[in-house]
């Protein structure tokens, strides 16, 4: 299990100040930050110098080389997180509560699931608002997932058995539905159906052109069936990620003790487990490679669950969560790609989103759970 560390929450006396704002932060509030994280003893921050990291959409990351007032007094780099430069982007993850829920799952979640993330020095945020900012363990060497070029089978298999060590710990957990931002966040998906009801057309509008037409077809079916989907939608609950892709997973070298992290925790709710493995695959490689190792994988995940002690959830309810929920990617690169601020990589990530889970709901039969 990665640890996060005890991470300060609001509230608590000598809490470090909320810095939301790259330009603000300072080598005193660096120094706050790690003291309070237990991770100096006496020492402090003297300088630093900063780089923008990473391909967020919804988030700005920024990598910092620390001096200190003594050698090797704390860690020589950490990563801050804070909430997009872009003014659109920016409030999509106000809209939809991006930020606060990195902050609380950071506060009340990660360290009962044994899933690989950052260790997590300092979270805060002022609700509902943008003025967010988390510090996280510089997590180089590991190398970014490219959701455009997909992984190998070796990067797969590691990612679908991170996935049971975030699901199995919790897995069907009804102390889980105390949490009152989880019990919000539940498995329902009443409100997309309007928003991508709203959005299908606008969205082949704009990228007709990059589109299947496999995945123009599937979208038009998933319009008209999106309720009955979300009516039939049943199945034991768990953590999930829910926007499990290579994008959010960082990879260690060869022989690396952290082979894969996952990052990015700011869509988390309660939901099927299987959903993330689903949304996973479905964009992870070529539809041709996902359709020759995708059965195997998903008994990886399945066997890794089972070793949780999960129980009355069989191979078979397994593979069918994971056709259903195939869906999820799709509806996701409808949707995301129409609210966030527009970028060439972002683009192409969605469009490859959007016709490698066409592909997958079509190969697995996925229409028959659309009514």
């Amino acid at each position: 299990m990665t640890h996060c560390g005890r991470t300060p929450v609001a509230g608590e006396e000598n809490m470090p100040r909320l810095v939301h704002d790259p330009e603000q932060v300072s080598a005193e509030w660096l120094t706050e930050v790690l003291a309070a994280a237990g991770q100096l003893e006496g020492a402090a921050v003297t300088g630093f110098d900063s780089e923008f990291i990473g391909t967020g959409q919804v988030g700005c990351n920024v990598r910092y080389r620390l001096t200190y007032d003594r050698p090797d007094a704390g860690p020589a780099t950490v990563v801050a997180k804070f909430s997009s430069r872009d003014p659109v982007s920016q409030a999509t993850g106000i809209q939809t509560l991006t930020y606060d829920t990195e902050v609380a799952f950071y506060r009340d979640v990660a360290d009962t699931v044994d899933i690989s993330r950052p260790r997590c020095f300092f979270a805060d945020i002022t609700p509902g608002t943008a003025e967010v900012v988390l510090v996280l363990e510089d997590l180089a060497p590991a190398v970014q997932g490219d959701q455009i070029d997909g992984c190998t089978p070796e990067q797969a298999e590691l990612a679908v058995v991170e996935a049971a060590r975030l699901h199995g710990p919790r897995w069907d957990d009804p102390s889980l539905w105390d949490v009152e931002w989880l019990a919000s966040k539940s498995s329902s998906d009443g409100g997309a159906v309007g928003f991508f009801a709203m959005l299908w057309e606008g969205f082949v509008d704009r990228y007709r052109d990059t589109l299947s037409d496999e995945a123009v077809e599937m979208g038009h079916r998933l319009r008209t069936g999106f309720a009955a989907w979300v009516e039939g939608a049943t199945g034991p609950t768990a953590v999930c990620h829910v926007d499990y892709r290579l994008d959010n997973m960082l990879f260690g070298p060869p022989g690396h003790h952290r082979p894969l992290t996952v990052v990015d925790w700011q869509t988390v709710r309660l939901s099927v487990g299987t959903s993330d493995v689903s949304y996973f695959l479905g964009a992870a490689m070529p539809p041709e490679d996902r359709r020759r190792l995708e059965h195997g994988l998903v008994e990886r995940y399945h066997e890794t669950l089972l070793g949780y002690g999960v129980s009355g959830y069989p191979w078979e309810q397994c593979w069918e969560d994971y056709r259903r929920y195939s869906w999820n990617g799709f509806i996701m690169a409808v949707i995301a790609s129409m609210l966030v601020g527009r970028t060439d990589r972002g683009d192409a990530m969605f469009m490859a989103m959007a016709n490698r889970h066409a592909a997958q709901a079509a190969d697995l039969g996925a229409t028959e759970f659309l009514g």
